[in-house]
């Protein structure tokens, strides 16, 4: 583990400190909202265009690298209850450039104010949305982070579910496929876990489900029947709480007869990616993404 990633580890660990179990969502909001003045935007050349995506907000991210035909709708973690596109500006450009494509990064809506199933209704318009407008869907990946990535699996069911054609692959890091808390890492890497705590996701889930069942599919894609989903690509660390939702996901999606690819990279904080500018880890955990969404999209 490079020494970038241990002082992250750290800053990660120290701030964990500080977390309260049952946070007030406008006081976080606000923090989260401040990191968006110093988060560092794209490089000079990349395009970054507000998009309407059938009602939903979106931002399209373009790079030099980006093809015209190869489209990727992104999905932001958050825990249903905070993020947005603006704190994704140091990322997206990035995926965007690894797997050659546009990336629409989606503003769906958020919990409590709009619970379960306000962000799947947004995830799948915008990609019903991205289709009519001419992406192909063997050319289109969809992908996400934590929340974002439990999500990508729920919108890929409800769309199998509907009959729409579904995207050529899928990409989850650290996603968060079930929102009954069943894992045993949660109680397991409870001290490890730099960044996460079980009664702080807990609490984002009740936000999140409302009064819904959260083993339904469509709130914890864990729970559903998986057979016929596109390629996927998972990473987890190995010491997050939500490690078991990756590796339940992934068996679970072998056992389908889905091809799934699940990398669980040594002491890599939650999304790690995010830190890109600063981890070497990260950097190369996008690039193998790159690679993948490269052999899947033609």
């Amino acid at each position: 583990m490079s020494i970038s990633a241990q002082l992250v580890r750290l800053g990660l660990r120290l701030s964990k400190r500080r977390q309260a179990p049952d946070p007030d969502i406008a006081v976080l909001r606000r923090r989260m909202a401040a990191f968006e003045y110093i988060t560092p935007g794209p490089p000079r050349g990349t395009q970054v265009t507000p998009v309407n995506a059938d009602g939903v907000k979106a931002v399209r991210v373009a790079t030099g690298h980006s093809r015209s035909d190869h489209h990727m709708l992104y999905l932001h973690g958050g825990g249903y209850v905070f993020g947005s596109p603006s704190q994704y500006r140091d990322f997206t450009w990035r995926i965007a450039t690894a797997a050659s494509a546009q990336v629409l990064c989606l503003s769906y809506r958020l919990a409590p104010e709009h619970p379960f199933p306000a962000a799947l209704d947004d995830a799948v318009s915008a990609y019903r949305w991205l289709i009519a407008q001419g992406a192909a869907p063997g050319r289109t990946a969809l992908m996400g982070d934590s929340a974002g990535g439990g999500l990508t699996f729920a919108a890929l069911l409800r769309l199998r579910d509907e009959g729409a054609p579904l995207p050529a692959a899928a990409v989850a890091i650290s996603p968060w496929t079930d929102l009954a808390m069943t894992g045993d890492s949660l109680r397991v890497n409870a001290s490890r876990d730099p960044s996460l705590i079980p009664q702080r996701a807990q609490s984002f889930a009740r936000h999140y489900v409302g009064s819904a069942d959260p083993r339904d599919p469509h709130v914890s894609p864990l729970y559903g029947d998986l057979r016929g989903l596109p390629p996927s690509l998972i990473h987890v660390g190995s010491d997050e709480i939500l490690r078991d939702d990756s590796v339940r996901m992934a068996e679970k999606l072998r056992a389908s007869g889905c091809s799934v690819e699940l990398e669980i990279w040594p002491r890599m904080p939650h999304s790690w990616h995010l830190f890109a500018r600063v981890l070497p880890e990260a950097r190369l955990a996008v690039a193998r993404i790159g690679e993948f969404l490269r052999r899947q999209l033609p």
